[in-house]
């Protein structure tokens, strides 16, 4: 299970006051800009082939020395890049995963994580306090078809794939050889594709939008599994889901949700799975006490400012609601490789 850092007992204890937190919170919207724009730039990546005072930079990426040299600057201080005798160089994590060269490159997040129409809803952040709902139109993020998430499965594999063996590998645990798999919400659909990859006679249904699953369809091809990937456009919520399936995948969804529309949809996931069926959902899970660790408790902010109810939920508040569907012996894994967990349930 989760655990906390801190209890009743244990009160955290406070920082001595640091003007400087106020000054770096109003100010790092540059941090996202200055990120956003060397990867647009190639930057990081022409440092990397070579080009090392701002002048030969500049030349590399078609920009001004002056704005060369302050971006560079700017970066060195953010950590990203080195500088010593007026040269630049790589930090460790600029050159694993923002050099276009590295197979571990993360530049391609950018699109999406600095996407206006994620951005947008921020503006009015006290607008949203008020009313406990994005500003965005309509349903927001999780609007039906919205374009930004065949975005999401173009750009954000590299986020992804790191943690999809270890979903997988999770998921299959105790399982048969021939599982029948429904991967709900699939996006880019690594998670269905690296469990049929574990899984040679694995046979993947990956739904989501029409759209989106273009891209699925096409990582599934490139994986060579795409004669066991099958495809099932529409809502999650509206369509028939078939089955029975001996394991379901749910990742990076429950969140963009409130509790009870969380239950319908997990009901829904029971009612297409064999009895003894295992769920896997892979999500943002913070401790107990909701502010720990930092990445997934901070990640309720994203979903104030781009859903009308989203929200993460502690592993408690996600056991009840797979008991309340008709799951029993939740578990949860940390994923080894990334900021989520895997919550597992069997179907009973």
């Amino acid at each position: 299970m989760a655990t906390t850092t801190s209890s009743a007992t244990e009160p955290l204890q406070a920082a001595p006051p640091n003007p400087g937190i106020v000054f770096d919170m109003l100010m790092a919207y540059q941090r996202t800009a200055a990120l956003g724009a060397a990867v647009q730039l190639g930057l990081f990546t022409a440092i990397g082939e070579g080009a090392r005072d701002a002048a030969s930079i500049a030349g590399r990426i078609g920009s001004s020395l002056r704005g060369t040299r302050i971006l560079c600057d700017f970066l060195v201080v953010n950590g990203l890049l080195t500088k010593q005798n007026g040269e630049y160089g790589l930090t460790p994590t600029a050159a694993v995963f923002l050099d276009t060269r590295s197979p571990h490159c993360l530049a391609s997040i950018t699109r999406f994580l600095g996407n206006r129409t994620m951005a947008r809803p921020f503006d009015d952040l006290a607008d949203i306090v008020r009313h406990g709902r994005t500003t965005l139109p309509g349903e927001g993020s999780v609007e039906p078809d919205n374009p930004v998430w065949v975005e999401f499965a173009e750009s954000m594999a590299p986020m992804m794939a790191p943690m999809a063996p270890f979903l997988a590998s999770v998921a299959l645990d105790g399982m048969s050889a021939s599982p029948r798999v429904l991967d709900v919400a699939a996006g880019h659909g690594l998670f269905g594709i690296a469990l049929a990859g574990q899984s040679p006679d694995a046979r993947i249904v990956a739904q989501d939008w029409a759209a989106v699953l273009e891209v699925a369809k096409r990582n599934a091809r490139n994986a060579g599994v795409s004669d066991r990937y099958a495809t099932l456009p529409g809502s999650a919520f509206d369509v028939d889901f078939g089955g029975p399936y001996d394991i379901v995948l749910l990742t990076n969804f429950l969140h963009h949700f409130d509790t009870p529309t969380c239950v319908a949809l997990l009901r829904k996931v029971r009612a297409a799975m064999a009895p003894g069926g295992k769920l896997a959902t892979l999500d943002f899970v913070p401790n107990e006490d909701r502010v720990s660790p930092p990445m997934p408790a901070a990640f309720a902010m994203t979903m104030l400012g781009t859903t009308p109810s989203g929200d993460v939920y502690t592993f408690s508040e996600l056991e009840a609601m797979y008991r309340e569907a008709g799951f029993a012996g939740a578990a949860i894994h940390a994923v080894p490789t990334g900021p989520d967990s895997v919550v597992t349930g069997r179907a009973v």
